[in-house]
């Protein structure tokens, strides 16, 4: 080992010692007679902490901006965003059999697909990160890992259920939160629109136009602080007992969690290392190298008719589940306010109404007398009106979710939003999320 006079380590000692258990990784995957059986968490794990490091330390050195270096670097990169999107795609397939996820078949099936995608992705750059290092002049280790070291997570012993997570007083706030929150995820996450798999051709042009990984991350991060609040307050266990509906929307949103983390990390890899292509020579020439090694185009099908396509649909189907553990929780309440001095339920009160009850999530109702209206729904506040216009009615009675019930009285008290003349007015503080 070569010491400088200052008594630090050689640049070329430090990149054999970082890039040693990472070149190992690389021959035990390039040995490996079966990839079906090597690819595990554990495996996916080291990668992920290996390549981290080796691209931290030649990114310190300078390796972005070096005609040597930048190759290695990027099968360092390469390595690295495949082997978390295949942990948390790993991760999914081991847990589906939990999840309790109806007509989860089509996904299974879809899930191995984009399982062996990646795999095949890591045992294309193996080769060629060996090859490179090799020219590097980076000593190769004579062997690669022994099988037993990296175990797959399951085995045929489950640990005995004996602490019951079902708490008879849950916290029906926390529950009431959480359900509507999904449902506001849910509502934001429609703005893309995917309910059907797309051609090549279309998939570039919403990526990363209208699909890019700032987008899908804050959907990430989102997600996650859902799933956290759920495991903080209201079932700390896992999923095999317990109450199922509160469970099962559980495994809806971790599920869209894990398939967002893939997607992210899928979408960066292509927007940083496959999309823009540099005018440097130097930067082409890699692109097209990663390109042979990493399809982009099975990558980009992979990511949108996979991993966004069961975002959305799991984000949708666990909509009803939502509303219906929702409408179990809220506390619930009635109100009974005047109508809209002179115009009664035309459009702009009934569309405040409506979005009022669409924020919360929770039903409400808006009664006269024994005929019963969804508050939700514009048509069916306006329906209400023409029976309230024609029954000279001046007051009407709202019935459900207290929280949406408190924002109407208070919209019932500056006229639901107009003057008299049927002209918008400022809305109080309370309501500014109506804007």
């Amino acid at each position: 080992m070569k010491v400088e006079e200052s008594g630090e380590i050689s640049y070329q000692d430090k990149v054999r010692i970082f890039s040693h258990d990472y070149l190992k990784c690389c021959v035990y995957i390039s040995e490996a007679r079966d990839r079906r059986l090597i690819f595990t968490k554990k495996l996916y794990s080291r990668l992920i902490s290996n390549t981290q490091l080796m691209e931290d330390f030649l990114d310190f050195h300078g390796a972005k901006n070096n005609t040597d270096w930048y190759y290695y670097r990027e099968l360092t990169a390469a390595a690295r965003h495949i082997s978390l999107s295949a942990y948390s795609q790993k991760h999914i397939a081991n847990r589906l059999v939990f999840y309790d996820l109806p007509d989860s078949d089509a996904f299974a099936v879809q899930g191995e697909k984009t399982l062996e995608y990646l795999n095949t992705c890591l045992v294309n750059l193996a080769p060629a990160i060996m090859d490179e290092a090799q020219r590097l002049n980076i000593a190769q280790p004579p062997r690669g890992f022994d099988p037993a070291k990296f175990p797959s997570i399951a085995s045929s012993e489950m640990l005995a259920y004996d602490i019951d997570d079902e708490n008879k007083d849950l916290q029906k706030k926390h529950i009431v939160k959480i359900a509507s929150e999904f449902l506001s995820i849910v509502q934001k996450f429609d703005q893309l629109g995917f309910y059907e798999p797309y051609p090549l051709e279309k998939i570039l042009t919403i990526v990363p136009e209208k699909v890019n990984e700032v987008q899908i991350r804050r959907f990430e991060m989102l997600v996650h602080n859902l799933q956290s609040a759920f495991d903080s307050y209201v079932i700390h266990g896992g999923y095999r007992y317990g109450n199922r509906k509160l469970k099962q929307l559980r495994s809806h949103f971790s599920v869209v969690f894990h398939l967002l983390q893939l997607i992210g990390r899928l979408l960066h890899f292509y927007e940083r290392h496959q999309h823009t292509t540099s005018f440097k020579n130097i930067y082409q020439q890699v692109q097209e190298r990663l390109d042979a090694l990493v399809n982009p185009e099975t990558l980009l099908d992979r990511t949108i008719n996979y991993g966004l396509f069961y975002a959305c649909h799991f984000l949708n189907t666990g909509k009803e589940l939502a509303k219906e553990i929702l409408n179990e929780n809220i506390e619930r309440g009635a109100i009974t306010v005047g109508i809209p001095v002179k115009l009664g339920f035309h459009s702009r009160p009934s569309l405040l109404v409506a979005k009022i009850v669409q924020y919360y999530g929770g039903q409400v109702e808006l009664c006269i007398g024994g005929d019963r209206f969804d508050a939700s729904s514009v048509l069916d506040i306006q329906w209400a009106g023409g029976k309230i216009n024609k029954e000279n009615i001046t007051e009407v009675t709202f019935e459900g979710d207290t929280r949406a019930l408190n924002d109407i009285q208070i919209l019932a008290g500056v006229n639901y939003g107009e003057d008299t003349m049927g002209k918008g007015v400022p809305l109080p503080k309370e309501l500014l999320y109506l804007r």
